[in-house]
């Protein structure tokens, strides 16, 4: 003998298997429907520029006033074209190739005009938070150190970290951020 309360149960699970098709249909689902002929359309965002009279929205990170600022703090040493960044790749501190070509050569102007002393400024991308990017930075500075002192440069280094808070691009574009992952040398 069955009892009462599976019969019930079972009663309940088909009459919920008869009813469940037709609450699909009427609730939106579109099964067994021929569709040939209807799209749905989805209207696109238009895409806005940015005025150029609007400086405070095109891309840059600083104001002007910050830009020029950081800027001249930069610009220290003998002059501004003497020596040249030391570019690190993404999220790297080991110098490549081109960078370590571009070493050697600030390394030769350096020896030339016999610098005593020196200040390696480590930087980083926009990319990341600032405790990372403080860390990466010095990361770089001392990797470049180290590698001024294995090519035999008797010079006082100190080390120093901005991370990405004192860059020397404002733009958030891949080539500014290039710039920014570096080491910037300076003479004090």
């Amino acid at each position: 003998m069955i009892p009462v309360h599976s019969v019930t149960f079972f009663s309940l699970l088909i009459l919920t298997a008869l009813l469940t098709p037709g609450c699909n249909s009427k609730s939106g689902s579109l099964i067994g429907q021929d569709l040939r002929g209807q799209e749905e359309r989805v209207a696109e965002q238009t895409i806005k520029e940015i005025p150029p009279s609007d400086l405070h929205l095109t891309g840059t990170r600083t104001s002007p006033a910050m830009q020029s600022e950081l800027s001249t703090r930069n610009a220290t040493g003998l002059d501004s074209g003497m020596l040249t960044d030391v570019l690190f790749d993404f999220d790297q501190d080991v110098i490549g190739t081109e960078a370590m070509q571009v070493l050697d050569s600030n390394i030769q102007r350096l020896q030339h005009d016999k610098v005593a002393h020196l200040l390696l400024e480590g930087r980083g991308d926009d990319l990341g938070t600032s405790a990372y990017n403080l860390v990466l930075g010095e990361r770089r500075a001392k990797s470049v150190q180290a590698s001024l002192r294995q090519r035999g440069l008797a010079v006082d280094v100190t080390t120093t970290s901005y991370g990405k808070d004192r860059p020397l691009c404002f733009e958030y574009t891949s080539d500014c951020r290039q710039k920014n992952r570096s080491v910037h040398l300076v003479i004090p």
